[in-house]
This record gives structure tokens, sequence and C-alpha cells, in this order.
């Protein structure tokens, strides 16, 4: 459910203007903004120069209509400039922050190759994850090694001793390797 099949526009800003919202209508692919593809439009407008940000989102319409984007690569044909703008954010008002629409800008590649990419990778693996510390859960934590539980309980308690019944009616396991 990572595609969409909602209207996907973009707006590309550069040293010397915009492109204004643009719908994204033809890829090279014969259906679009599927889960793990790429695909690859044209989009003509004057020369903007240096990019330095893009906004792109979707009108919400249709059925699965939300859409996890990982990234925009904007190639300058004038200058063969590659622009690589990192998203790796969901783009639905279901999940994430409910935002169908985001302002990205460009990742500066010399300065920290990929540091931004793990930046991102870390923040969406936290937001998959953070549930699972809500106020009320329990973690019960699995050492292979030791055949041990470790449970973390929602009062906050540790209890290392090896208890393997839940008292606490949810239980997470998380499986350690030492």
């Amino acid at each position: 459910n990572a595609g969409t099949e909602a209207d996907v526009y973009i707006s590309v800003y550069g040293e010397r203007g915009d492109t204004g919202s643009r719908q994204l209508l033809r890829s090279q692919k014969p259906k679009k903004f599927l889960k793990g593809q790429t695909d690859i439009f044209a989009v003509e407008a004057v020369h903007l120069g240096h990019l330095h940000k893009i906004v792109i989102g979707h009108n919400g319409l249709g059925s699965g209509n939300g859409w996890f984007l990982d990234k925009v690569v904007i190639k300058d044909p004038i200058t063969d400039l590659d622009y690589t703008f990192l998203c790796h954010r969901w783009l639905d008002q279901g999940h994430d922050d409910g935002n169908i629409a985001r302002e990205l800008t460009v990742t500066d590649a010399s300065t920290f190759p990929g540091r931004q990419e793990l930046e991102l990778k870390r923040e969406e693996t936290w937001a998959a994850e953070k549930w699972k510390f809500q106020k009320g859960n329990t973690l019960q934590f699995y050492n292979r090694l030791t055949h041990g539980f470790i449970c973390l309980g929602p009062d906050s308690r540790v209890d290392a001793l090896g208890d393997k019944k839940n008292k606490y009616g949810k239980v997470f396991f998380m499986w350690v390797y030492a």
C-alpha cells in the first residue's frame, strides 16, 4: 500500500523562479506510482538555474491514495546536473504526520554523502517502531544466548528474572542476539 492512484503534483524552485504546480501525468511505466517502482516524467519549464527545493504532493482522491515517497531526482538537461530531494516519508492523511504534500530541499551530496539519507532512515524506523513504547504497552526481550526474558513494563519496571508470563495484556517480543 505504498503506491497511490491519486493525482500527483510537483513545483520546482530554483534561483530564477519556479515551475508552478505541475501534475505528473505520463510516466515511462504503464502504471505510475506503484510500490517499489521508479517513475520517470518529463516536465517542460524555463531554465530555473540551480534548484533548491520542490513541493510534491497529491490531491488525496481515489482508493488507497496514501503514498510513500523515497526520493525525487531531477536531471537538468542543460547543465547535466542531478538534484536529489530525499523524502523517505508518507504522503498520507492516515500515516506519519497526516500531510499529503511535502516541501523538500536539495540534498548536498558533497557534504557528508549518505548522512542525510541515513538520518531519514533512522527517523522512519523510529516512526514505525515508536508505537511499541506507548504508555500501557509492555516489551519483552528474549535473549537466545541465555534463554531468558527481560520485561519492560508499562509502570517503568524492569523484570529481568525470566518471568515468561504476560501480566500486562499487550506484549511485544523482540529477539536479542548476543
